[in-house]
């Protein structure tokens, strides 16, 4: 190798241990790195290596503090207690006061938005306005456990025509589904994977499938003692005729599902790295595969990301019967510290099929472990089991996610219900496509336009790169003196920007994850060049060598 390229602080011995690594850990290496050069260098540090957005939707937060004014008025109206305590609100005649709080206080922040949410739930759902008013008083302020625990009723309404809206793109399921409200996606994968294997749905050793690339929890909770699934990996590996990444998944990749033996699909749609959600004729091919081969498979989907892609449908519209639907709201609504998040699940499913059909020996299993909830627990339903064993079982009673979050929840899906013109999912999806390109721009290849993507990260082939503008004899030369993560500890060292590896998410092992959300605007022209800078430093050094 020639001496021309600078050394960095790692070794290739060094490097190849921390690919071991996840991404996400890794990043915390290259954060130090950029930290370390960023003190004494020219530059700053770019931490483009996490997905946590740097905007949020500012009206439903102004709408849930007014709402909180609106309990807390209706707390003191009980009993008004000196030094600091008061009632908890009271349901009767509550709808007549909180219209007269809406008409005394027509210019406070969020009013609108209350306004309009109140009427909808009881022009569009005829609710009762005392019943309506009191769970939304008591939800912001928190007073009760939440009852339902899998979530409050007029809610999980208002919540669920939001996610017909966005994963069913408006189009309304002929089957009714039930949401468990859930601490954000996180909380939902350790649910989901926890909840099929109590209820001996999948087992440990099954095999199961990943469309890949995808987010590294999926990757790596399969590998746990307790799991120990032989995993499939389903293949975004098609290409387009200039040698390009789609992202999309060829016939014979899906054709994988077809194996009987395989008993659980997960799904992260739009993906993650790619960003970029599954073409429409492979949704329709994976539902014949389906329905032809494999009719009790199971879907679990991770849609957060899909609200960032026009006119997306996730698999739940497709093929709700066998799916399992989680929706964050993460990431839309910047409020990744709220932790709000939704499984969702048809009333007509294989699961509570497929838990009515197991033998009498884990039925028996089974009415032991849900028995104290119920005197026929062989009737409680496969979202209900999950609540339960979302607290153990035992602490069923106070289970469910907590009313503020909850109310919040609400607000978030409110506010784009009565959002008739999309105002505000234009501008999320306009910011994430102007970072993108202006990312691109400063490369030396091409962007593949792609209505699919959500434009939310960008993954770049480094080797795709090398061998369309410099060559086979260049992309030997780099992938034989260096490994995958050199180009990442270059970024972080030489130019103080943070990306993670692709290859961590079972992506092409010379790949790199931008992430579109987290940084400035005006950030993505320099990242696109640092990278840019970094790959020139190797193609003089392999011409000088």
């Amino acid at each position: 190798m020639s001496s021309t390229i600078a050394k960095i602080k790692t070794t290739r011995r060094q490097e190849k241990k921390l690919e071991q690594l996840s991404p996400f850990e890794l990043k915390n290496t290259l954060i130090s790195l950029a930290k370390d050069e960023a003190e004494t260098g020219s530059f700053i540090m770019l931490n483009a290596g996490r997905g946590n957005p740097n905007w949020i939707a500012t009206t439903p937060r102004e709408a849930f503090f007014t709402l909180g004014l609106f309990g807390l008025q209706e707390c003191r109206r009980v009993a008004d207690i000196s030094g600091g305590m008061a009632g908890i609100p009271e349901k009767k005649g509550i709808a007549k006061r909180f219209e007269k709080f809406l008409n005394s206080n027509k210019k406070a922040p969020g009013i609108d938005l209350l306004k309009g949410m109140y009427r909808y739930g009881i022009r569009q759902h005829k609710f009762n306005a005392d019943a309506w008013v009191h769970e939304l008083a008591e939800g912001v302020i928190g007073d009760q456990y939440p009852v339902p625990d899998r979530m409050l009723s007029h809610m999980e309404v208002i919540v669920g025509d939001y996610i017909v809206q966005e994963m069913f793109d408006r189009s309304e399921p002929k089957v009714p589904f039930n949401l468990f409200a859930v601490e954000g996606g996180t909380a939902a994968m350790c649910y989901i994977f926890d909840s099929l294997q109590q209820n001996f749905l999948v087992k440990k050793g099954d095999s199961i499938a990943l469309m890949v690339p995808t987010f590294t929890p999926y990757i790596e909770i399969p590998q746990l003692d307790r799991f120990e699934f032989n995993v499939i990996n389903i293949e975004a590996s098609s290409m387009n005729k200039d040698g390009r990444h789609t992202w999309q998944y060829p016939d014979e990749e899906l054709e994988k599902l077809k194996d009987p033996a395989v008993k659980v699909l997960f799904v992260v749609n739009p993906s993650n790295p790619p960003s970029v959600a599954i073409h429409p004729g492979s949704l329709s091919k994976i539902v014949k595969i389906i329905k032809n081969h494999n009719p009790n498979l199971i879907v679990v989907t991770d849609d957060v990301y899909g609200t960032f892609v026009p006119e997306f449908r996730s698999l739940m519209a497709v093929i709700p019967d066998n799916t399992i639907c989680v929706y964050s709201f993460s990431k839309y609504f910047g409020c990744t510290g709220w932790r709000l998040g939704v499984v969702a699940i048809s009333e007509k499913n294989i699961f509570d099929k497929g838990i009515a059909a197991l033998p009498d020996h884990e039925k028996a299993k089974l009415a032991i472990r849900y028995g104290t909830l119920s005197l026929q627990p062989e009737k409680i339903s496969f979202i209900d089991r999950m609540v339960a064993d979302s607290r153990d079982v035992a602490l069923n009673h106070t289970a469910g996610l907590s009313l503020p979050q909850q109310t919040q929840m609400l607000l978030f899906s409110a506010f784009c219900l009565l959002d008739k013109k999309d105002k505000y999912k234009k501008l999320t999806q306009d910011l994430c496509r102007k970072r993108m390109q202006l990312l691109w721009k400063e490369l030396e290849i091409p962007l593949v336009s792609d209505p699919m993507s959500a434009s939310y990260y960008s993954e770049i082939d480094i080797k795709v790169w090398a061998h369309k503008v410099y060559g086979d004899a260049f992309t030997k030369w780099l992938t034989t003196h260096f490994e995958p993560v050199d180009i990442l500890f270059r970024l972080a060292e030489k130019t103080g920007v943070v990306l993670l590896n692709g290859g961590g998410f079972d992506g092409p092992e010379w790949s790199i994850r931008v992430s579109l959300a987290n940084l400035p605007t005006e950030s993505y022209p320099v990242i696109g060049k640092a990278i840019t800078q970094i790959m020139r430093e190797y193609v003089n050094a392999w011409k000088g060598k």
